[in-house]
């Protein structure tokens, strides 16, 4: 689905977690037949945070939507909304976002997971900003958080150099911006679901890649997503402040900008010292731009995502907050 309406939706915080444990390419490479030039040059990545064995999705999404809140201004009983993406939930249920809004004290919220992979942040910021647009809900939480280490294979080199932990969350409100462009598309091709999956079907869970055909997909559809969106909405590249990709691959992301034509000033990467932390990235992303003081209010987004299903999605909308205290 694609379109483009005019919105007084906002987003207007943002907050992030990342556990503790760093675990480096030259600590992989000391168990498996790899080294930390190959992982680099390959996907970019250079660490990973891996999460302590008690420290689960729910944890991290926590901190980083209580972040969120406090940055907010706003009171956990404002929330009227929280959707986390994720794809390594505690467990099948309950959600990981009825445990974080119960932790938060967010009770009169509607709470519940949104399961798109690496696309869910984006999934689930537009099925918020169109439940406040509707009316529904006046203030949301949108989060992502993973613990992907407790599904990753440690054994299989082609997947346990990629991935990492982390949270990101959100904060969206109603009036929170003048009338502007609120654009989005998203898509899935559940035909190639086998190219990246992790479950009973196949007997073990833990993520089993096609590595070649997932790359070949992230490279057309980013691209493809990001001008049909601008096209939809009226727009050019050069009305785009910053591109906030998924954080899967170095070479995807450069590929993209390249292809688009996007200054690579404006690209938010920081793959190197995450991974890729599937429905956190790109909210990672943005709150490191807010806390160095990049992102500033009225700056137009355009986050773009893929993953599992296979999925993708992309989002064009603008910064409605404050930056951080002491920024000019």
């Amino acid at each position: 689905m694609i379109g483009a309406l005019r919105s007084t939706v906002g987003l207007v915080s943002v907050g992030a977690a990342v556990p503790e444990r760093v675990v480096t390419n030259d600590e992989i490479a000391g168990r498996l037949d790899t080294s930390d030039a190959w992982i680099r040059e390959r996907t970019g990545i250079g660490e990973r945070r891996v999460a302590a064995p008690d420290e689960w999705a729910s944890d991290l999404g926590l901190a980083a939507a209580q972040q969120a809140l406090d940055r907010s201004g706003l009171a956990p009983a404002d929330i009227d909304l929280v959707l986390a993406a994720t794809c390594s939930p505690d467990a099948y249920f309950p959600s990981i976002a009825a445990t974080i809004a119960d932790r938060l004290g967010a009770h009169s919220a509607a709470a519940s997971d949104v399961s798109a992979a690496c696309t869910g942040f984006v999934y689930a910021l537009v099925s918020a900003a169109t439940q406040i647009q509707t009316g529904l809900a006046q203030h949301a939480l949108v989060i992502g958080s993973e613990t992907l280490s407790k599904i990753v294979d440690w054994d299989d080199r082609g997947t346990c150099i990629l991935f990492g932990d982390g949270a990101g969350a959100c904060v969206l409100s109603a009036g929170a911006l003048p009338e502007t462009v609120f654009g989005v598309e998203l898509g899935a091709d559940g035909s190639r679901g086998d190219d990246l999956i992790v479950g009973a079907l196949r007997g073990r869970n833990v993520i089993e890649m096609d590595g070649r055909a997932v790359f070949k997909f992230a490279t057309r559809v980013m691209v493809d997503s990001v001008q049909r969106v601008l096209d939809v909405s009226g727009l050019t590249v050069d009305d785009v402040d910053w591109f906030v990709p998924h954080q899967a691959n170095i070479r995807i992301i450069d590929h993209a900008a390249k292809r688009l034509g996007l200054d690579p000033a404006r690209v938010l990467v920081n793959l190197e010292r995450y991974g890729n932390t599937s429905a956190a990235s790109i909210p990672i992303c943005l709150e490191e731009a807010w806390a160095d003081g990049r992102l500033k209010r009225g700056d137009r987004l355009l986050m773009v995502g893929f993953g599992g299903g296979l999925t993708w999605g992309s989002c064009l909308t603008e910064w409605a907050g404050d930056g951080p205290k002491g920024a000019s």
